[in-house]
């Protein structure tokens, strides 16, 4: 098994080379082959790419992700709605045609108070599903996603 400062380094090395990742921001600590990451990132999305960069370095017993999600900047209710609006949209017309796109958005509510996004009304499949929470998770100020979605 590789040393934790071994460990250490390999970690500090992966997480500065994903451009996805402020890496200043992250804190690494390993004790016995057990990596915490820390810190203050500024989205769900920073928080997964530091997991998923962590996990790439061999001899890791276990990766342990503690940093807070906090965004740059104080967004409203409505523009977070409005955003997470926008990119599930896309999200479905990137997957599939245009028309199978309307017509699922017509089934897909999505609403916003205090930073949580709750998704609700029906979805054709897990991928759609997942693509929506997703989404949801991208916009800027989302703290909380609820998945009320029914598969159809």
């Amino acid at each position: 098994m590789k040393a934790d400062l071994q460990l250490k380094n390999g970690v500090d090395e992966e997480l500065n080379l994903d451009p996805a990742i402020n890496a200043a921001a992250v804190g690494v600590d390993i004790h016995e082959g057990v990596v915490t990451l820390s810190g203050h990132l500024l989205s769900y999305a920073e928080k997964l790419a530091a997991e998923r960069a962590a996990e790439k370095v061999s001899g890791l017993r276990a990766v342990v992700v503690n940093p807070d999600v906090r965004p740059a900047s104080v967004v409203s209710d409505e523009a977070i709605a409005t955003a997470a609006r926008d990119a599930l949209q896309w999200e479905r017309i990137e997957a599939a045609s245009r028309r199978h796109a309307e017509r699922e958005a017509k089934r897909t509510n999505v609403s916003m108070r205090d930073g949580t996004v709750t998704l609700s009304g029906h979805v054709g499949t897990r991928a759609e599903r997942l693509a929506a929470i997703g989404a949801a998770w991208s916009a800027p100020g989302v703290g909380a996603v609820v998945d009320n979605l029914q598969l159809s």
